[in-house]
């Protein structure tokens, strides 16, 4: 999910706030660059509308030019969603307002869930290969989606694993632990389920490969389903309850949210 996306005058309004604030603090972009721990490069182009600034920045920003809230206020504004594939972004959209998500992947851990080290790792092992500003430009849209998980309570959100994702050690042991330990502080949240599909199951549901189904608050169901370069959105009624008998089937088939629970705690020892 990588995509850029198109120009936008919200960025724009953005990168001055923080421009008419540095210069007002008397701080020229060398200067202020090392204090909100970017690259002078970083700074210019988010001072310029080009670059979608990452949450750490609007936070370093605020409390290094003493915005009174302004710079926090102007961040909420933007309509840039930097760092999200053109053709993500319309579920991305959907994803901020429904009610019920649910996501089965074969492939990596989804972005949802993912700690910021396994998703470093993950992009560093793009290709072709990602500059430095590039990984922290993804990293932060998939840090400000995290977000979600906790922003809403009354979201159910529900997630099928596979168990060879933990198994494979993507990023390495330390990665994986963390990893490990990320998904067991996640399942003490009421409102998300995590079920592992073990390696040995003779019946799988999910053989078609990785899906995603949400609820929208107008209790419409929508699908989505990615490739490597290309993501489709799916609204036919068939098609999405084809995928929901799918889904349902899984959850069956997957280990009970006691025994994954339980088999994450055993991962996390044996590692």
């Amino acid at each position: 999910m990588t995509d850029e996306p198109e120009p936008s005058d919200s960025l724009k309004a953005f990168g001055e706030v923080v421009k008419v604030l540095r210069k007002r603090a008397g701080l020229t972009q060398e200067e202020f660059a090392p204090l909100v721990q970017y690259s002078v490069t970083m700074v210019a182009s988010i001072e310029q509308g080009r670059r979608f600034p990452p949450p750490a920045f609007v936070e370093r920003s605020e409390v290094t030019l003493d915005g009174m809230g302004v710079v926090r206020a102007a961040a909420k504004h933007l309509s840039r969603r930097r760092g999200l594939a053109s053709w993500f972004r319309q579920w991305a959209q959907l994803e901020q307002d429904a009610i019920t998500l649910q996501t089965y992947e074969c492939r990596l851990i989804p972005g949802l869930l993912q700690t910021e080290a396994y998703a470093r790792a993950l992009f560093a092992e793009q290709l072709p290969p990602l500059g430095d500003e590039q990984i922290e430009t993804q990293l932060a849209a998939r840090l400000e989606r995290q977000e979600l998980l906790r922003q809403r309570p009354n979201t159910a959100y529900s997630f099928i694993l596979e168990e060879h994702l933990l198994l494979r050690r993507t990023g390495g042991v330390d990665v994986t632990v963390g990893m490990v330990e990320h998904l067991l502080e996640l399942v003490s949240l009421r409102n998300i389920e995590i079920q592992i599909m073990p390696v040995m199951r003779e019946h799988h549901a999910g053989l078609g490969g990785p899906m995603r189904l949400l609820e929208t608050p107008e209790n419409r169901w929508f699908g989505y389903c990615e490739g490597q370069e290309s993501g489709q959105f799916i609204s036919d009624p068939k098609v999405v309850s084809m995928l929901q008998m799918r889904y349902a089937r899984m959850r069956s088939q997957a280990l009970s949210l006691e025994d994954s629970l339980s088999l994450l705690r055993r991962m996390r020892g044996a590692i």
